[in-house]
């Protein structure tokens, strides 16, 4: 990947045009199929449909061609996957890392920004009922990743763990050789925390943090694709 300096260049100073075809590196399947994934809803609403990725033969991060051939991927994957559909459309493929109180056993999930009229949504590639897409009406993206707060809770204890969200990372970066790769790719994951990461409740406020309550409980342990699932 190239140096924090180079990428901070790339996001501000290149005009963002479409991927196109030849530089994409993809299959012409490939790109018909992500190229018909027009707006962040048909986005979302393809990746509803891919089963979640249980990593039951070990850790994986696979690359959107990996993903479409293997029909399955937790949140990165999926993340990224939406990244390049948007990138397609002439977008940015902006994803970015929210994250728990670290030592509470959580993991932390990446999302994928888009804006619409000036405001701010999100693309969410998630097993649970609540952290999943955001509609575009946040100004921030602060107030973006806070609409995430209330909801994300531990099922074992009601306690609620998000801390804080990092930089956007900009895909463009890393050039495309990533979106048809072979290999598992922990440098983007290792770029996404080695970014600045910014905390969202004021010091001293945890204290005044209410755990989840039973029906809350509850609702949080629905989820979309169980373990159990062959197809995952």
């Amino acid at each position: 990947p190239l140096t924090r300096g180079a990428c901070f260049l790339i996001r501000y100073t290149l005009r963002m045009k479409r991927l196109s075809f030849k530089e994409s590196g993809l299959t012409r399947q490939e790109y018909k199929k992500l190229s018909a994934l027009v707006s962040p809803i048909k986005i979302q609403d393809f990746l509803d449909k891919v089963p979640m990725n249980w990593e039951k033969k070990g850790d994986t991060h696979l690359s959107p061609r990996r993903v479409l051939r293997e029909k399955k991927a937790h949140c990165i994957e999926g993340a990224l996957l939406a990244a390049v559909a948007l990138w397609l459309r002439g977008e940015r493929p902006l994803i970015m890392n929210v994250s728990p109180k670290l030592g509470k056993g959580d993991d932390d999930h990446v999302i994928v920004l888009y804006k619409r009229g000036g405001y701010w949504g999100a693309i969410s590639k998630t097993n649970h009922a609540t952290i999943r897409f955001r509609d575009p009406v946040y100004r921030t993206l602060r107030e973006l990743v806070v609409s995430y707060f209330h909801e994300w809770f531990l099922n074992s204890s009601g306690e609620k763990v998000l801390e804080c969200y990092s930089k956007p990372l900009d895909l463009r970066c890393f050039g495309t050789g990533w979106l048809t790769t072979e290999e598992d790719l922990w440098n983007i994951a290792d770029a996404l925390s080695e970014l600045p990461h910014y905390y969202l409740v004021p010091k001293g406020n945890w204290r005044h943090v209410r755990r989840a309550d039973s029906m809350e409980l509850k609702a949080g342990k629905l989820v979309e694709w169980r373990r159990s699932d062959p197809r995952t």
